[in-house]
């Protein structure tokens, strides 16, 4: 017998069993479950899976530019690749600068780069504001919020601006408190932390003297930049062979000569970007410090003045001056025991007659530790 149903009652009946009892409609077209030949698969991956491969991305690379051509590729990269997870991974080499090259959009980045958690951006944005843009009370802030996550070069940085009152008045200076984030930074492994505690902790500066333990920490400090220096993949050196003493080697320019005591030399520790960058910025703003204001003559440091005397002098030849112990120490073994001239007196940035050591405060002995 016929029947004058249509079609579609026909083929229902060969429908799936869950399909003939559903309450939604028959689809009148068959939906898209995979891309064809002419789609573009990079629309169908996930957004987790993007954010991951960026946050690898932006933790590895090598310059600024790795991380920017991945951003200008189009508008999904280029909002995911801003998201605050990407940001939080980023290293120092994602965002780093060359002060020529400052601009208020390199400015923002670096703080959405703070904003979402990285230490590195903090520490790094926070030295500039401090230093070079001379705003004290931000650029103190980020360090802070940099080494309250434990980052070593943001604990050191608080502790020299502790020990110089930098940013205030000479009667700023809490030593205790330099000592104590010293302490913390040298417990974290930092180099230059461990050197500045040894030399505390030798001349009774800030802390109860104790000259055993403070040799102590700089012989750690000359075995932990050994060790630093024979994992590095730029290490060239046979080690096996021998080196030449550092004081048949000082003027060089090759190496950085401070285990003197065990009677070899190792190469100069890459500076960090940071104090690269400040070395950078005065040296092309010369006339941005104010007047009689100094640099700190460590090479790789960067840190200027920020009132007049601030920084300690040589007491022998009252040429260079220093911020730290560390820097003084590191300069000494490094360039200035080879130039060091002594003198009676010297003067000042106003054309006066100074003293050695008796001249106020601004000096500091050249010691051989």
């Amino acid at each position: 017998m016929r029947t004058n149903r249509p079609l579609s009652y026909l083929s229902s009946l060969f429908l799936p069993f869950p399909t003939m009892f559903s309450d939604t409609p028959f689809p009148s077209k068959r939906q898209k479950t995979s891309p064809d030949k002419t789609s573009d698969f990079f629309e169908y991956l996930p957004d987790d899976l993007l954010l991951s491969i960026l946050c690898k991305l932006s933790a590895t690379a090598s310059s600024p530019s790795d991380f920017i051509n991945v951003l200008v590729t189009c508008k999904r990269l280029n909002s995911l690749g801003l998201h605050s997870l990407v940001l939080s991974k980023a290293s120092h080499k994602t965002f780093s600068v060359k002060p020529q090259n400052w601009c208020d959009s390199v400015h923002r980045f670096l703080k959405h780069c703070a904003d979402a958690g990285n230490v590195e951006a903090c520490y790094t944005l926070g030295m500039i504001r401090f230093y070079c843009l001379q705003n004290r009370g931000s650029g103190a802030s980020l360090m802070a919020k940099a080494a309250m996550n434990s980052h070593a070069p943001a604990l050191y940085s608080l502790a020299v601006i502790q020990f110089n009152g930098s940013g205030g008045t000479k009667s700023d200076k809490d030593l205790r408190a330099g000592v104590a984030l010293c302490a913390r930074a040298a417990f974290l492994g930092h180099i230059d932390a461990l050197r500045e505690l040894g030399h505390c902790l030798q001349d009774g500066y800030g802390v109860k003297q104790n000259v055993a333990e403070g040799r102590r920490f700089l012989l750690q400090a000359n075995a932990r930049e050994l060790a630093a220096v024979l994992s590095g993949s730029n290490n060239k050196r046979p080690w096996n062979l021998p080196v030449p003493h550092p004081r048949l080697r000082l003027g060089t320019g090759t190496g950085c000569p401070l285990l003197s005591d065990y009677g070899c030399n190792v190469p100069a520790s890459e500076t960090h970007p940071a104090s690269k960058f400040l070395s950078e910025w005065f040296e092309i703003r010369s006339g941005s410090l104010g007047p009689g204001m100094r640099l700190c003559s460590h090479w790789g440091c960067g840190r200027p003045e920020t009132r007049r005397h601030e920084f300690r002098r040589c007491s022998v030849c009252g040429v260079v001056n220093y911020c730290s112990r560390a820097c003084q120490a590191l300069d000494w073994k490094f360039r200035h025991k080879a130039e060091c001239a002594p003198v009676e007196r010297w003067l000042n940035d106003d054309g006066e007659e100074v003293a050695g050591e008796d001249g106020g405060g601004d000096a500091v002995m050249m010691a051989n530790s």
